[in-house]
């Protein structure tokens, strides 16, 4: 390919492409490259040092079994885990058919109105459900929040990092706060509490509702089947964690949390949200709904600054819905809860008492002090982790891996005295909170009760998806590359898989080695030696980037700074999060060859210069080129008294052939499931790590369960870091390149995206370039003179690709009207040669329209994609071949995707919107 372009080496091209004396000297100092095989079994030697301890302690997180057939179609099948977000619905029905089922989950198990898609972990959820009920109320000037002192650490302490920043008040009591209640606007209850208590919720709902405030309850969606749902006791708003759906607990993440709330609330609802909408033939389709609530397109006046979420993980949990169904779920909810029941029975025997009379899972048990510590040596000697409270006291949370011969054990550490009756004999507490409603009644949790069938229906709704596993996904600024099964073949080991985020450190002295490596390891590729791992997603970077850069104003008595520089062309969640910690949002523009305004950043400066805490920028920029005028805007805004941010969306660009630190950058996010190898999932798990100088590593998020120090920034994720079990990917993936082949790595990425825009330059105008006329790792293709000339629209193009196999580049982003390419290093020439040729006989139909050789309306294009009912069927219409509708190119010959609807009709979906899956009937209809 380089002849293509008339270079000798590949170090021509980064000496072509990267502004002068930006590239670093040395790659980054990382550990020799190492075969797939050498570096599993280092990586294998590190985690063997986790001590396999069963823990008891609760605090959000279960033992959960993972049903074999789940484990093996889904978490190991790329068809699920490569998957992008289902922007492109007509090539996404399967995952989108899954995420509309765990949203129908959630809704009847919480007796809510709507629910999203899932969100990046319980904390997260709650904060966002706060951040909801400010918005919701009429008067603004309610800056206050009543939280339960029996929430999980985790997620009061996520829910206090969002107070800090946007000013709101923090009251903990008991008891509802009648003195604060005209400023209250918002009110958290745990249902059941983290210590086990389970006491009836509404009393609180109902002083709050008098309060003109929302209620929200943190509800666990196992014990839900067998106590009154949060919808049912009044609540506005439900939110939790399925990871004790058979998400493993991971050392903290991934999970996917649930949030539900009212119809009222649809359009402040944060995160995605699947909908029901109809294609062009009137069939049953799937999209997402309600997107102009999101970053993408609000940007500073979003609902929320999330995008990527945990949809892998929902999509997991729906399916162990299926897997077990109604009755199956609801008897490990009781056969768990009896269990419980028999061990407090047990405790009682041997002179212990239950704090609370009535509970789910969990005990709080109190004794002398010296036999509760015995009890808890005696379980540790057994690796067996108890909760210890601060006053002594322990808790013991029962899941679904716990069974009689268990609660024998742990009643053995107690002392010795007769056992119970079996679990079996008794009866559920809390007769007035038992649910009376039945649950999962919708068809789907009871169609398929064995794995012949459910092994069958997951394989058809992979069947309908186009992923990486088919075809190249040239999803500009996602870098969708090559997630290699060495990488992820760890995640199967129960050394990564079983870990506790809140089991002492030195049970787990192999993840805390991994985790080491690799901060160091990102610390050295961005030159910025002090990282976060916390962050669960490149939305919570940014957020956790932008906190720590306020509180280090703060720290020097800089309050007034609050307004962030942001250039117009930058992601959505840019803006979004500067909003989320108190900036106000300053846009900065962009000239016509795609870079900063420099006059303009200018003048901002001058207008704004003592009140900017911050600019934030990408480099690459999202217009596809390097910017040669990098440093001058960071000492612009430094000699201002500013921080700059990057945002890490391209990093695949500059990782290991140049340092951001090295450039001027204070603070820069990384997305490692986009540049480091983590798959997408259908749209998250991700991890977002952050990357600070020297000044700002004091003010990184801390541990979720620490006690602040004045200025210090609280947490942004429920575990101490975030999605843990996950960065095993990003470790194989830099111990087998090393630092020279993650240079390698990012050369070939520009080199492909090169030789893609060369090939396509003469038939589509590219909208942006670099000095010399070369583009970085992706560039941007401009239809919009197509609409003149022959009707054709971005998004034609984008759905006529579907027929050659092809998912589009990213759409009317960061320019209406356009398609993004980002090839990655990951695609052969070959591929790369069968993207272009497609594209270029997509150029060769749109001559045919404006040759009048083809309808305007009706054409191969506006008509796009055909579904392989429509090219079948009895009736064909349309004034070209089945032929050319459905076989375009010849490879569709000897391997053909079939989409299995045609263009879905978005209006509809939004005017109609239904959020929860369709009846057999309506499906039939």
């Amino acid at each position: 390919m380089l002849e293509t372009l008339g270079l000798a080496s590949l170090e021509d091209l980064v000496r072509a492409t990267l502004p002068q004396g930006l590239a670093s000297a040395q790659p980054p100092h990382l550990p020799a490259a190492r075969s797939e095989t050498r570096a599993l079994a280092a990586l294998e030697e590190m985690l063997s040092k986790n001590l396999p301890f069963r823990s008891l302690i609760g605090l959000g997180y279960h033992g959960t079994i993972t049903p074999p057939v789940l484990r093996r179609a889904i978490m190991e099948d790329p068809g699920w885990y490569s998957s992008y977000t289902p922007y492109q619905p007509e090539i996404s029905q399967g995952r989108l058919e899954a995420l509309l089922n765990y949203q129908t989950m959630i809704l009847e198990l919480t007796g809510m109105e709507i629910a999203n898609a899932s969100l990046l972990d319980e904390g997260t959820a709650a904060a966002e459900a706060a951040s909801l009920a400010q918005a919701a109320v009429s008067d603004k000037t309610r800056k206050t929040i009543w939280l339960t002192p029996g929430l999980h650490p985790s997620t009061a302490s996520v829910i206090t990092t969002r107070a800090a920043a946007l000013g709101w008040k923090v009251i903990t009591s008991e008891s509802f706060p009648e003195k604060e209640a005209a400023h209250l606007f918002a009110g958290v209850v745990a249902y059941p509490e983290s210590d086990g208590r389970l006491a009836d919720p509404q009393p609180f709902i109902h002083q709050l509702k008098k309060a003109g405030a929302l209620s929200i309850l943190v509800s666990d969606p196992l014990a839900l089947f067998l106590f009154t749902p949060p919808g049912e006791l009044g609540a506005d708003v439900a939110v939790g964690s399925t990871q004790r759906f058979g998400v493993p607990i991971g050392f903290g993440g991934p999970h996917a949390a649930y949030f539900a709330t009212r119809l009222t609330h649809q359009r402040l609802l944060p995160g995605r949200l699947i909908g029901v909408s109809k294609d062009s033939e009137g069939r049953t389709a799937y999209r997402l709904s309600l997107q102009t609530r999101e970053q993408h397109i609000r940007r500073d006046r979003a609902t929320s600054n999330i995008c990527t979420a945990q949809a892998l993980l929902a999509t997991l949990a729906s399916m162990y819905a299926i897997h077990h169904g109604p009755k199956g779920l609801h008897q490990i909810a009781l056969r768990i809860h009896q269990h419980a029941q028999r061990l407090a029975a047990g405790l009682k025997l041997r002179g212990f008492s239950i704090l609370h009379p009535l509970y789910f899972d969990t005990l709080h048990i109190q004794g002398s002090p010296a036999a509760l510590q015995s009890a808890f040596t005696q379980a540790a000697k057994a690796q067996i982790n108890f909760r210890l409270f601060p006053n002594g006291d322990l808790g013991i949370t029962l899941d679904e891996r716990t069974d009689e011969a268990e609660v024998d054990r742990l009643l053995s550490f107690f002392g010795s005295a007769k056992l119970p009756q079996p679990s079996s004999e008794f009866k559920p507490l809390a007769s007035e909170l038992t649910r009376k409603t039945p649950t999962l009644r919708h068809p789907i949790f009871t169609s398929h009760a064995n794995e012949n069938e459910l092994l069958r229906y997951i394989r058809r709704l992979a069947a309908k998806d186009l992923t990486p596993a088919q075809s190249m996904v040239p999803l500009g600024s996602c870098t969708m590359k090559l997630n290699a099964a060495s990488e992820l073949t760890p995640l199967g080991w129960s050394t990564v898989a079983d870990p506790h985020p809140y089991a002492p450190n030195e049970q787990n002295p192999g993840y805390l080695k991994m985790i080491h490596d690799l901060e160091t390891w990102l610390g050295e590729i961005t030159g910025l030696p002090h990282v976060s791992l916390q962050p669960n997603a490149g939305s919570q970077g940014e957020y956790a980037g932008l906190l720590s850069i306020r509180a280090w104003h703060q720290s020097r008595g800089d309050t007034q700074r609050d307004i962030c520089l942001i250039p117009v062309s930058a992601h959505g969640t840019n803006p979004a999060s500067a909003v989320l910690v108190g900036f106000r949002v300053v846009p900065v523009a962009c000239d016509n060859q795609g870079n900063v305004d420099l006059t303009d950043l200018d003048a901002k400066l001058k207008e704004h210069g003592p009140r900017v805490a911050a600019a934030m920028v990408t480099y690459p920029s999202t217009h596809g080129v390097f910017e040669t005028a990098i440093r001058d805007i960071c000492k612009k805004v430094h000699d201002a008294g500013g921080q700059v941010y990057m945002d890490g969306a391209n990093l695949n660009a500059l990782v290991g052939i140049c340092r951001p630190g090295e450039f001027g950058i204070d603070a820069c996010h990384l997305n490692l499931h986009k540049t480091f190898c983590i798959p997408h999932g259908g749209g998250g798990p991700g991890v977002g790590p952050i990357a600070v100088a020297d000044h700002l590593a004091p003010f990184l998020p801390s541990h979720p369960h620490q006690i602040l120090k004045k200025d210090q920034v609280g947490p942004v994720a429920s575990a101490p870091y975030g999605s843990a079990s996950i960065l095993v990917i990003p470790w194989m993936f830099l111990a087998m390149v090393g630092g020279k082949g993650l240079a390698r790595c990012t050369e070939v990425a520009i080199l492909n995206a090169n030789y893609l825009a060369k090939r396509l330059s003469n038939h589509y105008p590219i909208l942006y370039r670099g000095a010399g006329g070369w583009v970085a790792h992706e560039f941007i293709l401009d239809f919009r003179p197509f609409k003149a000339s022959a009707g054709i629209e971005v998004e034609d193009v984008a759905k006529r690709l579907m027929d050659y196999g092809f998912h589009a580049p990213t759409m009317s982003w960061p320019v209406g009207g356009t398609l993004m390419i980002e090839p990655t290093e990951s695609e052969s020439r070959e591929e790369l040669d069968r993207f272009a040729d497609a594209m270029i006989s997509i150029r060769e139909e749109i001559a045919e329209i404006e040759s009048g050789k083809m309808d305007r309306n009706r054409n191969p294009l506006k008509l796009a994609p055909h579904p392989a009912g429509d090219v079948t069927s009895d009736s064909w219409n349309r004034p070209y071949s089945r032929e050319k509708a459905a076989y375009p190119a010849p490879w569709t010959r000897s391997w053909k995707y079939w989409p299995t609807v045609s263009r879905i009709d978005a209006v509809h979906g939004d005017r109609n919107l239904v959020c929860s899956c369709p009846t057999v009937e309506e499906l039939s209809s």
